[in-house]
């Protein structure tokens, strides 16, 4: 459940102006979208450079010029999310929290209550709720998700299946773990289905029901599920692909915590292995 900065400003601009209303003075408004637009990508890039400060002051400012294009403007919309977005990454969670439920209000009265955007502000209010703990609050917003993507989109599309892992990850966090088994357990035949027994993909789902598994004390269906899921991304992606390396990790940690050390420092110094060939990141300025 999370999200990031920069590209997701470059998509909203593009999404601005499908439901956007003619503007009374045409070129005013002009100049103020022009400099709206500055702004947000001025905050974008102060960020991607490691420059917070700057980025919320452009960011701060594009919400106070979104204001001006009335209280159902699109761009409004956009600014309150990228503000958002900004603060939790920043790990201010009380300042990102009525942005983003202003924000969904405001969508789902613009678009109506069964919109993907929609769908995407209830996600993204869930995963503000998850980063704090508060799964409880995120647990309805994820069965009102999960409910509109199913009669929107139909019950056996991969957006439903996205849906439903959410849902059952959240229960899972609560210790309802009979609530959460048959939600994950539904999510991962909709990828075989969707996407085939061999898809990379699958294998987050499969380590995530496995999981639930392990929680549950049920070792043996665990580790079955852990060991297919290596095998699926050692056979779908390149040898070195960092997914290579989590799923042995996965399984790593769970033959560990069952006492199996000498199978798990085997897959721990693979996995050191295909970690230690990824490119470094450059700390942020």
């Amino acid at each position: 459940m999370r999200k990031s900065s920069g590209a997701g400003i470059i998509l909203a601009v593009t999404l601005a102006f499908a439901f956007t209303a003619p503007p009374a003075h045409p070129q005013k408004e002009a100049a103020n979208d022009v400099r709206w637009k500055e702004l947000d990508e001025a905050g974008g890039k102060a960020l991607a450079e490691g420059r917070p400060i700057d980025a919320e002051k452009m960011w701060k400012s594009a919400l106070q010029l979104a204001e001006r294009f009335g209280p159902e403007d699109g761009r409004l919309t956009i600014s309150l999310n990228n503000l958002a977005e900004f603060y939790e990454s920043q790990n201010k969670y009380a300042e990102a929290e009525p942005l983003r439920k202003r924000a969904l209000a405001l969508m789902e009265k613009i678009l109506g209550p069964e919109h993907s955007l929609v769908v995407q502000g209830l996600y993204s209010l869930a995963t503000l709720y998850w980063l704090q703990g508060r799964y409880a609050d995120a647990e309805p917003l994820s069965r009102k998700s999960l409910a509109i993507v199913e009669k929107v989109l139909g019950p056996d599309h991969l957006d439903v299946a996205a849906s439903l892992n959410n849902l059952a990850t959240l229960y899972q966090a609560q210790g309802k773990y009979g609530d959460a088994e048959p939600l994950q357990r539904r999510s991962v035949m909709i990828l075989e289905q969707v996407l085939g027994p061999e898809n990379p993909e699958l294998a987050i789902n499969l380590t995530n029901l496995a999981s639930l598994y392990e929680a549950q004390g049920k070792h043996a269906d665990a580790e079955g599920l852990y060991k297919r899921a290596l095998s699926i991304s050692e056979n779908s992606l390149d040898p070195d692909h960092p997914n290579v390396a989590t799923s042995l990790e996965n399984y790593a940690a769970f033959l560990r915590k069952n006492s199996r050390v000498a199978e798990a420092e085997k897959l721990e110094a693979r996995a050191k292995t295909i970690r230690d060939k990824q490119p470094q990141r450059s700390p942020a300025k």
